[in-house]
């Protein structure tokens, strides 16, 4: 199974707040123009299914790949952002100023958010349910709409990355990561963070 990985396009909220698993908030209409964008790069593609997180901002960074072939966009709850607890909603200027930012940044595999999940939480469910969608498509391409912090737990599972490290993967908005899932047991992680931006792939 090939699998893009998709992060949402951008919100009237990217980079201001943790927005974490809020269903309700939707593409800016720049966002919504980056999804159209991206679809129409990726429009050769031979798309067997798209899935993606249950929240508004990745179903609409998606459906325009799905709806240009004729499918319709499956949500899996596994690929939702991280549970930031009572984080959800925080400025993130206010949240880089707490001692515990400091913590999840020097030790993010140990950090639990505040009555919320753990990193390593994440990454047990989120690749799961990949697990799971490459046993049901085989030999088959599929995309994922999902959230920063899912794409690089994920990112860092299949590249044998210590969870400590995460942060040194970026992952942009409406960028697209690749992952090769073999049946023969062989993995491979071609791509990381493409964007495509002013008419070209970055």
């Amino acid at each position: 199974m090939r699998l893009y990985l998709i992060r949402h396009a951008v919100t009237a909220e990217t980079g201001k707040r943790l927005s974490s698993a809020d269903p309700a908030i939707p593409l800016s209409p720049e966002g919504e123009a980056m999804a159209k964008q991206l679809a129409d790069q990726m429009s050769s593609l031979d798309l067997a299914a798209v899935y993606s997180s249950p929240t508004t901002r990745c179903r609409q960074t998606v459906a325009p790949l799905a709806s240009g072939r004729g499918l319709r966009v499956r949500t899996v709850k596994d690929f939702e952002e991280a549970d930031y607890g009572t984080w959800l909603g925080r400025p993130l200027r206010s949240a880089y100023k707490l001692k515990a930012w400091g913590r999840l940044m020097a030790s993010p595999a140990r950090f639990r958010f505040p009555e919320g999940e753990t990193l390593r939480e994440v990454q047990a469910r989120s690749v799961a349910a990949v697990e799971r969608l490459a046993d049901k498509h085989k030999a088959e391409t599929i995309a994922v709409g999902s959230h920063a912090d899912v794409i690089r737990v994920i990112l860092a599972n299949y590249l044998g990355s210590p969870l400590d490290l995460i942060h040194r993967i970026n992952v942009s908005p409406a960028s697209v990561s690749v992952v090769d899932l073999h049946e023969a047991g062989h993995v491979a992680v071609p791509v990381i963070n493409q964007t495509f931006s002013a008419g070209r792939w970055q």
